[in-house]
């Protein structure tokens, strides 16, 4: 059909929206935690997936810090 996206669109890497749900899925698995603590992270520091991985002590490839 003329006029119809058949691609899904990747996740932003750069933010987290957590009012999708395959970006949440995406940010749980990398970053190895559960929805509910990426939402604690992500109401606390805002939706800016470099401020939550600091916030969670990852590195960007989704490790710990420590």
């Amino acid at each position: 059909m003329a006029g119809t996206l058949t691609t899904k669109t990747p996740p932003l890497r750069n933010h987290i929206a957590m009012n999708k749900e395959l970006e949440v899925k995406y940010w749980t698995k990398h970053l190895g935690v559960t929805r509910e603590v990426l939402q604690r992270a992500v109401d606390k520091v805002g939706n800016s997936a470099a401020a939550v991985r600091k916030e969670l002590g990852k590195t960007e490839d989704g490790q710990d810090l420590n």
